[in-house]
This record gives C-alpha cells, structure tokens and sequence, in this order.
C-alpha cells in the first residue's frame, strides 16, 4: 500500500518498523507472559514521538497526520499489541479530547508531558452498569464553590496502572442520562483518587487495565473538559479518533499472522515437501490476506477523512469492525496453518489469537459498530 503514502509516511513506517523489531519483538513474548508493562520501550516511544505524532509542534507532538498514526501503531501492533494499545489509548482517548475540547491553560498545562511521553495517559467511560450504555454512568460530579467533587468507580481503565493523568466521565445532572453527563481531567495524585483491581486478563497482558475509585474526589472546577453536561458529545468524538486507534491495532495482530503462517508454511514439511506446496494452504493464506488488505483501505479511508477534517463516524466504526474481525480471522487461520504447534506457547500465534479477541470489544463492541453504521444508513 506504499504507493498510497506520502514519502514522510513511509520513512516513518520504516523507523517505527525497525523500532519494533529490534526493541519490542525480543521482549514481548516474555513481557506478555509476566504481565509486565514495557516502561523502558514506552519512554523510547515518547523519545521518537511516537506518544504525539498527530499534534502539533507547538505543544509539544510530531506535527504529522493521522495516516502516520495509524502507520505507527500497525508496525508496533504486528509486534506487540500490548504495546500497540498503550501508545493508542494514550493519544486518542486522553490527548486527542484535551487537544479538541480542551482550553488552552489545560493544552498548556498537560500536552507537553503527553505527548512526550513523559506522563502516561487513561480514560474511563466504562461503569459496571455502564458498558455499551454509557448515560447509566452512576460517578458523581458536584461543583462545591471552586471544586468538582467526584464519586464512583470506573472499570476497565487502559494504562490505569501507569497513568498519570487522566480523562473520565462523570454525571453532573443525575438523569438525564446523556444529555447530563461531563468530561473532567484528573490527576493521578488528586486525594481521593486510587486504583483498585487490576484485571488479570485473556490478552494485551502488557497493558494495564485497572478499576478506578472515587471518594470525594475534589478537583479545581478549570478541570472541567468541554462544555458542562457535553461530555456525551466529547466521549463520542474520542472514541471515534479511538476507534482508528484499535483498527490499526487489529491490522497489525492480522499481518502479524499472514507474515508469521508464510514463513512457517515454507519451512514445515509434511509428505516430503513444505505444506506451502498444499492448496488448502494457500487459500487460506490468498483469504488472510484479502482480508487484511480490505481491512487496511477502510482504515486508511477513515483516516484520511479524519485528517481531512470530514465528519467520520461511520466509516471509523466500520474501519474498527473489519479491522477486528479480520484480526480474529487471520489468528485462527494462523493457529491452523501452525496446526498443534499453533496451540503452544512455542509460536507467537496464540498470543495473536488472544490479543485479537478484544479489539472485537473495546471502544465498541462490533454490535455497537453495527448499529453506529446501520443508524447512519438510516437516518
């Protein structure tokens, strides 16, 4: 797909590429396996400015376009997914709302160490009655003269662990659903703030992914992100930038699968020959990677009209559907290709199985991206 990038895109593919290879892809396997966060590869991320490549210089980013996000976060995902989705929600769920909604004291104060990487990044929309319908939220937000005051608890927090700042969605008219809920920025250090269960999970195990807790949170009221009882609005447009963010991850799990099955189908021999000389085989390697290739364009597209300043919705939560089920579809078909060998830990491919699994789930259920799109269609 080089033929679509600009000369930058892919000089900037390349340097991310070689990054992955030689820093991440030796420790993943084992840091995955120990559940242990990359620190050391996350601050040379944020040293190449990978944590802020589609934001402005002048607070601090790369001042490139979101086409080499998207770039950026393959090459690191067909390494290492954990990786893939730290760098991820970091820049489309906290960044990119403090870039868009944020006033410029909040630019100014916290844009600089985002996206250098130096602070870490969370959001958190989702309640343990708060999935998919995020106007249950039941986390609390009352303005006591100067400070918000903050109630509630919030699950399933990316980079929860780690992070140091932090974007969340409270209720400040108790409801009214949607229409009553507000954005806030909050800082790891704040009384009141602490992290409580640390999930143990299937995949992305380098990752973090932690439950939040509020008791009388109290934060300056210039803490407020966005419009007061906006936060509906705030939640969506991020997750849209987020959405991207997750389909590239899913691109990356998928060639991570293609390139992973050719190389092992070229060297496994059965019937005194290498199963790549099999048809059952290589058609499914010709659909993996018709698949991919599918995936990647309407990814591309939804970036591209993101760049463009053109509303995206729909094509974002169509970019993060395919993206998703093709990732799913490549890691068993890679699991097949390896056949017993692709059930052990041995080879990488029931990593990628593993990680693949929650890209169908989070910033969006594919349901939920059936119905962004079948409503876009309808209306």
């Amino acid at each position: 797909m080089e033929f679509l990038l600009t000369e930058e895109q892919v000089m900037l593919k390349d340097m991310v590429s070689k990054f992955a290879k030689d820093r991440i892809a030796p420790v993943a396997s084992d840091n995955e396996r120990n559940h242990r966060y990359p620190a050391d590869i996350i601050k040379e991320a944020g040293e190449l400015g990978l944590m802020g490549i589609a934001y402005p210089t002048e607070y601090g980013g790369a001042g490139m376009d979101y086409i080499s996000y998207m770039l950026a976060v393959e090459e690191v995902s067909r390494w290492c997914a954990s990786t893939g989705v730290i760098i991820s929600a970091h820049s489309s769920l906290v960044c990119d709302p403090i870039y868009r909604f944020g006033t410029e004291q909040q630019k100014q104060k916290y844009l600089p160490d985002l996206l250098s990487g130096k602070k870490i990044g969370s959001f958190s929309l989702t309640e343990a009655g708060a999935g998919s319908d995020s106007g249950a939220t039941k986390t609390t937000a009352k303005l006591v003269g100067d400070k918000w005051v903050l109630n509630g608890s919030k699950l399933f927090a990316t980079n929860g662990q780690e992070a140091e700042v932090f974007v969340l969605v409270a209720s400040t008219e108790p409801g009214q659903k949607t229409r009553g809920v507000s954005a806030f920025i909050v800082d790891r250090e704040t009384p009141g703030y602490r992290i409580g269960k640390v999930e143990r999970k299937l995949g992305i195990r380098s990752s973090s992914t932690t439950e939040i807790i509020l008791e009388n949170c109290e934060i300056p009221k210039e803490n407020l992100l966005g419009d007061l009882n906006k936060g509906f609005k705030v939640s969506m447009v991020t997750l849209d930038g987020g959405r991207l963010g997750i389909a590239s991850q899913a691109l990356g799990i998928a060639r991570a699968s293609i390139e992973d099955s050719v190389k092992y189908a070229k060297e496994r021999q059965q019937f005194d020959a290498p199963i790549a000389n099999l048809q059952a085989i290589q058609f499914m390697l010709a659909d993996m990677w018709v698949e991919y290739q599918a995936a990647w364009l309407l990814t591309w597209r939804a970036s591209k009209m993101k760049d463009a300043g053109i509303v995206y919705s729909q094509e974002a939560a169509a970019a993060k559907l395919k993206a998703s089920e093709v990732a799913m579809f490549c890691a068993n078909k890679a699991i097949q290709i390896h056949g017993g060998y692709g059930y052990t830990e041995d080879f990488n491919v029931e990593r990628y199985y593993r990680d693949a699994k929650i890209t169908e789930i989070y910033e969006g259920t594919s349901e939920i991206q059936r119905l962004v799109i079948s409503r876009s269609l309808l209306q």
